[in-house]
């Protein structure tokens, strides 16, 4: 009989860490049991910088959602997110060389394992190998075994990321005595949540901004082709207003989450609103207008980033579905309409409603959803989880010996 298993989401963002069970029954169902959080602190940018601090905030998030569920974690399948991580397009191919020119599982074996065969530089480790569609001939396929061909290739965006930092996650969790089953890409993750299977055929584009980061995530035909991370974030608009209208970063952040806005609505120049808005000494008028362009000029930036970083593999034809935002930051007012103008495609801010109901079907929870549907995934998916948690445990080994 098969026993029911309790996995967890743990998302260790910049502003705050979630912490999402679920239980999942018979290998294929899951059920979300229990949520903690707790604010976020030793973390800068999505990356740890006081492990002490980090383990308590962490830890506190853990015990609530084992308090809430009243179970125990059984596994746990960590985000990773930072200015640290990287990835490189690595290509193989195999010449068919059966009598009958057919493609056998040994042909895609060695392809795929050619073009996973490129060196890390030290000190880095894989992340994720995201596969392309396979090639037979020039013609893509997504199943090539046993059709006729004469070449086969595959193409891969690898995802890697610093060992160091990816360790530190991991013994924050590990200091908890539980085991961490695998690592996901936030904006991967992310985009389970928010993006339906079909979106992600007809092609679409995810951007997960959160506080100090902003992950992002490009599918084509179904796969994922292209994806990574840029330190900048929802902070990054608070310090700009900070500097620009000359005021404290809270002032500022209570500025953007009050009136920000991604575009300029208020053309007249001449509007204020108060800073402090209590109307006591310090409190003083700021250009409306003002607030809103240092908003949208660095939000539009970051958008612009995201799509150099895309470069050839961005065609805004090839993407029907367009770009979803989500993350803590996609709140902010007019952020659709501010990636429409960047992009030149449609946009609009995903919510988690296919995965769940309630308060979880907020932005804020959308990587930690993402992370129990990986995590279901492997669960069911025997063989393949098979491979992939020996393949996990290879990599946290090795890792281990160089932190």
């Amino acid at each position: 009989m098969y026993k029911t298993k309790v996995i967890a989401g743990v998302d260790i963002g910049t502003s705050k860490v979630t912490v999402l069970l679920g239980e999942i029954h018979e290998g294929r169902k899951l059920n979300v049991i229990g949520l903690g959080q707790s604010s976020s602190k030793g973390l800068l940018k999505g990356e740890i910088v006081d492990y002490h601090l980090a383990s308590d905030c962490v830890h506190a998030a853990i015990l609530a959602a084992e308090s809430q569920a009243g179970v125990s974690i059984d596994g746990v399948y960590l985000a990773q997110t930072g200015g640290h991580i990287e990835g490189f397009p690595s290509e193989a191919s195999v010449n068919i060389t059966d009598p009958d020119g057919r493609v056998q599982q040994e042909d895609v074996e060695q392809a795929c394992s050619l073009a996973q065969g490129r060196e890390l530089p030290e000190n880095r480790t894989t992340i994720h190998h995201l596969r392309r569609p396979y090639r037979l001939d020039g013609r893509s396929v997504e199943s090539p075994v046993g059709m006729e061909g004469e070449r086969l290739e595959v193409g891969y965006w690898t995802m890697h990321g610093d060992s160091r930092k990816i360790g530190d996650a991991i013994h924050v969790i590990n200091g908890f005595n539980l085991h961490v089953d695998d690592i996901v890409l936030a904006g991967l993750a992310s985009s389970a949540a928010v993006a339906t299977p079909d979106q992600k055929k007809s092609g679409v584009l995810v951007i997960d901004m959160g506080r100090g980061t902003t992950d992002y995530a490009l599918f084509l035909d179904g796969r994922c082709t292209k994806a990574g991370c840029l330190p900048i974030g929802g902070d990054h608009i608070s310090n700009d207003l900070s500097i620009g209208l000359r005021m404290r970063l809270k002032q500022a952040e209570s500025l953007k989450l009050r009136y920000g806005s991604a575009i300029v609505e208020h053309k007249d120049k001449t509007e204020k609103v108060w800073l402090n808005n209590d109307f006591e000494i310090g409190d003083r008028p700021v250009p409306l207008w003002s607030i809103e362009k240092i908003i949208e000029l660095r939000v539009s930036e970051i958008f612009e980033v995201v799509r150099k970083k895309l470069g050839a593999q961005f065609v805004p034809e090839r993407l029907s579905s367009g770009v979803i935002i989500t993350g803590g930051s996609s709140k902010l007012a007019n952020i659709d309409q501010c990636a429409e103008n960047a992009f030149g495609i449609q946009a609009h801010v995903g919510d988690n409603a296919a995965m769940a109901s309630g308060e979880l079907k907020d932005s804020q929870y959308s990587t930690a959803l993402g992370l129990l549907h990986y995590g279901l995934q492997y669960q069911s998916e025997k063989s393949y989880a098979k491979h992939r948690q020996s393949s996990i445990f290879g990599r946290l080994k090795s890792l281990f010996q160089k932190v």
